[in-house]
């Protein structure tokens, strides 16, 4: 219970910070400055009418964009293709090294501590990452902060459409895990058993799901250095506890990335003032508050 709510902790000041370092792209300034001028004479909304409407505008578009994701290879062109076959080379080239470089990792096991490798384990658990993320949204929809409910948003839709391809994947696949001792060429199509679900891993898609999404909230370098330093410890524990090849880590990281970038871009490109907060609900300034002896959020009016 405590490490997840210090998980959920974390995400929640860490997005709190890269929204001091957050900027709107150019893109979505120019959707939001088209409908500013008609927000004044918009009729007032109660704040359980602003809330209500605002969850089923959020759920909406991440439907959308979660259709939008699974049809985008349909559009794909030259450089799309050309990233596919790299990300189809790598994976190739880790089954290749990996009976070599596994042992490796299995052999740190002993070397973690156990608070890190708990961390690990629960950062990557379906039921404790979707609180986090359904957390973070549903703070921004009560406090009406847009950002914090698109970068919501933006987390639950990658997650539940990078979540999905993994799962009927590693279900018809069938690769056993390395802990198994029958080596990384044995496939067993449609095997249900936990030690067949191997490729890709889960943990890790959850993880660098949420890792490069709230990274992609801040410019600043050193802090995007740490959110995916953190993120990091996860895919890396998949190895060290056997519990997933090289391979199937470095495949869910890929698949991570891409289904983010796709999310991500397509509440840029598809939404407008949904995300803007009027100036008339402009009442708190909201920041997190980090200090030697104090950590929490401020409000300033």
């Amino acid at each position: 219970m405590k490490i997840t709510s210090g998980i959920l902790l974390y995400c929640l000041v860490l997005l709190g910070v890269t929204q001091l370092h957050a900027q709107e792209p150019p893109a979505l300034q120019e959707a939001f400055a088209a409908s500013w001028s008609t927000l004044d004479t918009e009729p007032q909304r109660s704040y359980t009418g602003r809330l209500w409407q605002n969850t089923k505008t959020d759920f909406t578009y991440g439907l959308r964009s979660v259709g939008h994701t699974y049809g985008r290879p349909l559009k794909w062109r030259g450089k799309q293709w050309l990233t596919a076959g790299g990300i189809a080379l790598g994976t190739v080239g880790l089954f290749l090294i990996e009976e070599d470089v596994n042992p490796y990792f299995a052999r740190q096991e002993t070397k973690v501590p156990r608070l890190l490798d708990r961390f690990a384990f629960y950062f990557g658990k379906p039921q404790y990452n979707y609180g986090l993320t359904a957390g973070i949204y549903t703070v921004g929809l009560l406090t009406e902060n847009p950002r914090m409910r698109r970068t919501g948003m933006v987390l639950i839709a990658s997650a539940t459409a990078a979540g999905l391809i993994q799962t009927v994947s590693k279900t018809v696949l069938g690769r056993a895990r390395p802990s198994t001792g029958v080596g990384n060429s044995d496939f067993d199509f449609f095997n249900g058993t936990p030690d067949y679900h191997s490729f890709p891993s889960g943990h890790t898609v959850l993880a660098v799901v949420t890792a490069h999404a709230l990274a992609k909230q801040t410019r600043n370098p050193w802090l995007k250095g740490g959110i995916y330093a953190v993120g990091a410890i996860t895919p890396l524990s998949r190895l060290w506890t056997e519990a997933h090849w090289l391979s199937d880590v470095g495949l869910s990281v890929a698949i991570s990335v891409v289904v983010v970038n796709t999310v991500d871009r397509f509440f840029t490109e598809r939404t407008g003032s949904e995300y803007q907060r009027p100036e008339r609900l402009r009442a708190f300034n909201w920041r997190p508050i980090i200090t030697p002896g104090r950590l929490g959020v401020g409000a300033s009016f």
